[in-house]
């Protein structure tokens, strides 16, 4: 029997998890997701918020390799499953999802490059402070990355 196309994933639930590797790849009919390196770690990170026509889990799909974030429903997510099968129709009927994944890569990258900044900024105020509250720097980047994804258009 073929798994459904369109799946649906409770608010709060994880979609996928990071170091697992996944032979699907999403995109988002509705809802929102988030995503995390790290997740309920205490290195945990936020990298951002994804919403509708968004795509996630090409990494898995695309090379084979565990997933580099944890995704978790922030909302209920309806998506469209795309198998390995499947990936070159919906490439061919779909190409500005092909420049959003891309975009979506590149603000991946610019958000671990942001959150290497702040570990390095922690790092040097480590030499002169012997404490640092980690929770409270991850909550203030998650805080940062929900206004950032909010007053972006991206929910």
């Amino acid at each position: 029997m073929q798994e459904p196309r369109i799946v649906k994933f409770q608010q709060d639930s994880v979609i996928l998890r990071e170091g697992e590797v996944y032979t699907n790849m999403f995109k988002i009919i509705k809802g929102n997701a988030e995503l995390y390196t790290g997740y309920q770690t205490p290195t945990e990170s936020i990298l951002g918020i994804i919403g509708e026509q968004a795509c996630f889990g090409e990494i898995g799909l695309l090379l084979g390799k565990p997933s580099p974030y944890t995704v978790i429903a922030y909302s209920d997510v309806f998506a469209m499953r795309i198998t390995g099968d499947e990936l070159m129709d919906f490439v061919a009927k779909n190409q500005r999802n092909i420049i959003e994944i891309m975009r979506n890569m590149a603000g991946s990258m610019m958000s671990m490059r942001l959150q290497i900044d702040l570990l390095l900024e922690d790092l040097q105020s480590a030499k002169s402070v012997q404490y640092i509250d980690l929770k409270e720097r991850q909550r203030e980047a998650r805080r940062a990355m929900r206004e950032y994804a909010i007053y972006s258009g991206l929910n």
